[in-house]
Formats: structure tokens, C-alpha cells, sequence
């Protein structure tokens, strides 16, 4: 699923109270650095005393967070295989659906934001601006990385002598790898030793759900204050930038569905995409509306198994884990982000730190499955491995809402196809046996 964040209750969205703010955010700003320019003494002053705080007491509560999300979200998220190792070769066949394809949007995502750069063409100086203003210690964090630690050093550095400490200095790989490890230990010992810690791992991540919330109901301040930051400082120099990276998420989405899943269904699976997209209509529609494809699961069991003729047993089964693995959507807007936000900062990549960025868009991509607003915090992880500063999400943050139903319902559209694959497989589903149209 892609994250969604909660509401606060009655009045406006929380969503459109974070557009509000970032455009805000973007029209004072712009108007300052047109009248007043980015150096003058009194915009340095809000920046400094005013916008920056703000600005930074948000991103600070993202931070904090970061590594027991990471941790508490991939632990549980393996021990939770422990019931499909029982099942047996339909559990297989759905995880390897489910983390092919969205290897495959991820890989696709790259691909598109490498050739459509859409960060690429800031003016050198803008640039260099973004690093000394944003982040002092980028420029290490990506001198250190240039030195040769992205090789077959980073795979073996991948295995960390000490989690706790791979923690406090923001080694994410390490942490990923230390919570596989612990999840898959939790599944191969007695259910009721391991429970004790899956219920201790369980309230950590309703705890760190709850200060995400807490996060994002300042989101609306901390989003005006960060783009106030970036626009005073750059005026226009960003905004085109921003409307290419839209324009490539939304194009790489649709891609993705029109290429590789309509591939799927049309050369495997034996049905029309566009017919199929017909029969799970209810099912986007309410992606789209609540952003969520967990609470999307009810009407996708029903409309793969009245719709469809997809045994229940297999809907059941296949879609509950989907929307915690599928992430087709999810792993695809990652990658974007991350390189978009690389390009905007001048951070060059080769071809094994794209390789990383594509294998974190697909972990963090299933991790962040069911945590609210899971998704911005683990970004931020994901950039600080590549010496980008976290406040360059803020670029992104006022128009997320756009891509979040879009990445949502490109998430659904993958977990309702996996249910026919794997029913196909299994010789318990054929497409000449579609329940009559309605």
C-alpha cells in the first residue's frame, strides 16, 4: 500500500492543509527573492530564526524515527512469512510474484528518471548553493562514498558488526539486513518463545505510527516553512525542475501498468487489460480515494472473486499479502525521488550505487507497508546514504498527494493481477471461465 497519513477529524484534510502550506510556502517565498533577493538581511533572518526552526523541528521528528521504523516494520514483515512457509509452494509463488514485479517497477522507474533527467539543467551555481546551504556534511558523506565504499566493500560492509551502532550513524543497509536476519529467526523458532517479541516489535511500530502522525499534523508548517527556505533563496530556479519529476512519476506509473502488468495479463494470464480494468473498477476507485490499498482489501477480495471467479481460498490468501509486498507503485516512485533529488543536488551516481538505490526502493518499498506516512521518513534514510540533505524532501512533500493515489492504485492493480497468476498456476483459474460480465 502506499502510506497514508491519518486525519485529524472533522475539517479539511490533512493533505490539502500540507498543498496549502507548501504553496505558502512557494508564493512568499517567490516573492521575497524577487523583491528582496535571497542575501537580503531580512529574509537571512526568517530563514534563520523563523522558517529554518520550523522547518527543521519537522524534518528532526522524521529522523528520529527512521531506523525503529525500518527495523520494527521489516522484522515483522518476515516473521509474518512464518504462516506462508506452511502453505507451502502458493505462499512461493505469490512472494516471487510480488517482489519480481516490483523489481521490475523500480527498475523501470530508473531507467525513465535517467533518460527524462528530470533534476538535470539547475544552473551550476544553484547547485552549489542547495549543498552549502542544506547540508554541511553532504559534500563528506558523498566524498567518502566517491572514495570507492559503493563496490564489493559495500556488500560486505552490508553485515554489520554492530546493529546498534549501524543505527546511530545511519548505516540503513546494515539495519535492513540485522532486521531480515532477526525476522527470520523469529519464524524458525517455537511461535509461543517468539510471540513475547513479535508483540513488543508490534507496539514499537503502533508507537512510532503514532509520532509519525504527531509529524505530519505540523507537516502544513514544516512544508511552508522548508519551501520558504528553498524559494526565497532560488526563486523559479526549482519549480521546473519539480513539474518534470510529476510529469515523469505519473508517466513511469502509467508505463509500468500499460507495458508490464498489461504483459502479464494478456500473454499469461489470457485476459484483456482493459477488460480486466473494467471488472475491478470499485477497486481503483477506492485506491484512489482513501490512498490505501489495505483499505482497498475488502472490495478487492470481493471483486477478484465475484469479478473474476478467482477462488476465494486463493484471494484470500494471495491479496492480504499483497498489500504488504506488492509494492509495484511504491518501489517505483522511490527510485525516482531518490535519483531526481541526487540530480537536483548535483550527486552523481555510477552503476552499482543505482543498482543499491533500486534494491532499497524495493525493501523499503515492502517495509513501509501499513505505517502511516511511512513512506517520507524512509526516503530520507534512503537520501542521506547518497550525501543528499533530508530537507530536500520538502521539493516533493506539497505534491505527494497527486502521486500517492497514483503509486496506490498501481499497487492495487498488481496485487488483484497476482491473485489470477498464482490461481492460474495452481490450475484453479482460467480465464475462459470469467463470471459472466456485469
Amino acid at each position: 500500500m502506499s502510506a497514508r497519513i491519518e486525519e485529524s477529524g472533522p475539517g479539511m484534510p490533512l493533505h490539502t492543509k500540507i498543498l496549502i502550506g507548501l504553496l505558502i510556502g512557494a508564493v512568499v517565498g517567490i516573492a521575497a527573492n524577487l523583491t528582496l533577493g535571497g542575501s537580503d538581511p531580512g529574509v537571512v533572518w526568517v530563514n534563520t530564526y523563523l522558517a529554518g526552526p520550523v522547518g527543521q523541528v519537522f524534518l528532526r521528528m522524521l529522523f528520529m524515527i527512521v531506523m525503529p521504523l525500518v527495523f520494527a516494520s521489516i522484522v515483522l514483515g518476515v516473521a509474518g512469512l512464518g504462516d506462508v512457509r506452511k502453505v507451502g509452494r502458493v505462499g512461493g509463488k505469490a512472494i516471487a510474484y510480488f517482489l519480481g514485479s516490483t523489481a521490475l517497477a523500480a527498475i523501470l522507474g530508473l531507467i525513465i528518471v535517467q533518460i527524462v533527467e528530470p533534476g538535470v539543467g539547475l544552473a551550476p551555481e544553484v547547485k552549489t548553493e542547495l549543498m552549502a546551504t542544506f547540508a554541511a556534511d553532504a559534500g563528506v558523506k558523498q566524498e567518502q562514498q566517491a572514495a570507492g565504499k559503493f563496490g564489493v566493500e559495500t556488500f560486505v560492509n552490508i553485515v554489520t558488526r554492530n546493529p546498534i551502532k549501524s543505527a546511530a550513524d545511519g548505516d540503513m543497509l546494515g539495519v535492513i539486513f540485522f532486521a531480515l536476519l532477526f525476522g527470520a529467526a523469529l519464524t524458525m523458532i517455537e511461535r509461543s518463545v517468539a510471540q513475547p517479541m513479535i508483540d513488543v516489535l508490534t507496539a514499537l511500530s503502533e508507537v512510532v505510527v503514532k509520532i509519525v502522525n504527531m509529524a505530519m499534523r505540523i507537516a502544513p508548517y514544516g512544508v511552508a516553512a522548508l519551501i520558504f527556505g528553498v524559494c526565497s533563496r532560488f526563486g523559479f530556479a526549482l519549480l521546473k525542475p519539480l513539474s518534470v519529476y510529476v510529469i515523469t512519476v505519473l508517466v513511469a506509473l502509467t508505463l509500468h501498468v500499460v507495458i508490464t502488468i498489461a504483459a502479464i495479463l494478456k500473454f499469461y494470464v489470457g485476459i484483456s487489460p482493459l477488460e480486466y480494468a473494467r471488472r475491478i473498477r470499485a477497486v481503483l476507485v477506492t485506491a484512489v480515494s482513501t490512498s490505501s490499498s489495505a483499505a482497498t482489501l475488502p472490495t478487492a477480495i470481493e471483486a477478484a472473486v465475484t469479478n473474476l471467479g478467482v477462488p476465494r481460498a486463493v484471494a484470500g490468501f494471495v491479496l492480504p499479502i499483497g498489500t504488504t509486498m506488492c509494492m509495484n507503485g511504491t518501489s517505483l516512485f522511490e527510485g525516482i525521488t531518490v535519483i531526481f533529488l541526487c540530480q537536483v543536488f548535483g550527486v552523481e551516481l555510477t552503476l552499482v550505487q543505482m543498482a543499491i538505490v533500486m534494491v532499497m526502493a524495493v525493501i523499503t518499498a515492502v517495509g513501509a507497508a501499513g505505517v502511516p506516512g511511512g513512506s517520507i521518513p524512509l526516503l530520507i534514510g534512503i537520501l542521506a546514504m547518497f550525501g543528499v540533505p533530508g530537507e530536500g524532501i520538502a521539493i516533493i512533500l506539497g505534491v505527494d498527494r497527486i502521486l500517492d493515489m497514483a503509486r496506490t492504485v498501481v499497487n492495487v492493480f498488481g496485487d488483484v493481477t497476482a491473485t489470477m497468476v498464482v490461481a492460474k498456476s495452481e490450475g484453479a483459474w482460467d480465464a475462459s471461465k470469467l463470471p459472466q460480465s456485469t
